[in-house]
């Protein structure tokens, strides 16, 4: 059974650093990063349980976890501590209006989000995603990769192809593609951008199309598909969002989506406006 250590990074240690805290073992930030503050708080808490104390998050450190999730809210499955999504959160849903959304997109035609709003509040709502925080979360995902709330395809540029190579040929043979021409043909399309042979087909498969999205990419750009895209991508990695939002690190929720800080400022500028005038 793998373990968590000072070192180790990822979403297990983001949810681990959330864990933490709701029980009351501070771990001086939740950025993903297990580093001294983390280290801490998990000597901290097997101090507290009677546990050797090295700071090692093993099988002994998880069953205790375990144990005290339910005081905390918290969930812990095997060796992945997740923040748990309360019911409340997950039924509660937020009515947004074109003219609250149009305040996300400035300059960006009233018609655009007329037309595509609906299939994206549909689908997250099928999802339990229409909550206010993933509605803004979506919403300003949105923002980031289209801008103009449409579903499209990747423009060819120089993060995907390289100079005087194959259009998107950086992704050839990445995120599942099998060499030329799925860089090209499983290029960024739809709300949120869906790039990879794996996402087209772990997504498309999730959402009732079985293998149609490889046969057929261009599917991923038909508005009641991409919402249903952007849905299942954001359901895929709701317990890290959440736990990220909860903790108002928008970074490190962008990322989730990402994997990087592309579009970060106009992801952060429309959730922040989102907050204000979605109730």
């Amino acid at each position: 059974m793998p373990t968590l250590k000072r070192g180790s990074s990822g979403p297990d240690i983001l949810t681990l650093q959330s864990t933490l805290q709701q029980l009351g073992f501070d771990p001086h930030g939740i950025d993903g990063i297990f580093g001294a503050g983390t280290e801490a708080a998990v000597i901290a808490f097997q101090t507290s349980k009677g546990l050797t104390p090295d700071g090692v998050v093993g099988p002994n450190t998880i069953a205790a976890l375990q144990a005290n999730a339910a005081v905390a809210g918290v969930g812990v499955s095997g060796t992945t501590i997740s923040a748990s999504v309360t019911a409340a959160a997950a039924s509660t849903t937020v009515t947004v209006t074109v003219s609250q959304v149009a305040k996300m997109f400035p300059g960006v035609p009233v018609s655009n989000i007329q037309t595509n709003l609906p299939f994206v509040v549909e689908a997250l709502t099928a999802a339990s995603l229409a909550d206010k925080d993933m509605m803004l979360m979506a919403l300003a995902t949105i923002s980031a990769e289209t801008g103009n709330f449409t579903p499209l395809s990747e423009f060819q540029s120089k993060f995907n192809t390289e100079l005087g190579g194959p259009p998107f040929g950086k992704y050839d043979h990445r995120l599942g593609n099998l060499g030329p021409p799925d860089g090209a043909n499983f290029r960024g399309r739809g709300y949120i951008q869906l790039t990879g042979r794996s996402n087209y087909q772990v997504h498309g498969a999730a959402i009732g199309l079985g293998n149609q999205l490889i046969t057929n990419p261009k599917l991923a750009n038909q508005p009641d598909i991409a919402a249903k895209l952007l849905a299942s991508f954001l359901k895929s990695k709701e317990s890290q969002i959440r736990s990220a939002l909860a903790h108002n690190n928008l970074a490190l929720a962008r990322q989730l989506v990402n994997g990087g800080t592309h579009g970060l400022e106009a992801f952060k500028a429309a959730f922040n406006i989102g907050k204000t005038v979605i109730s």
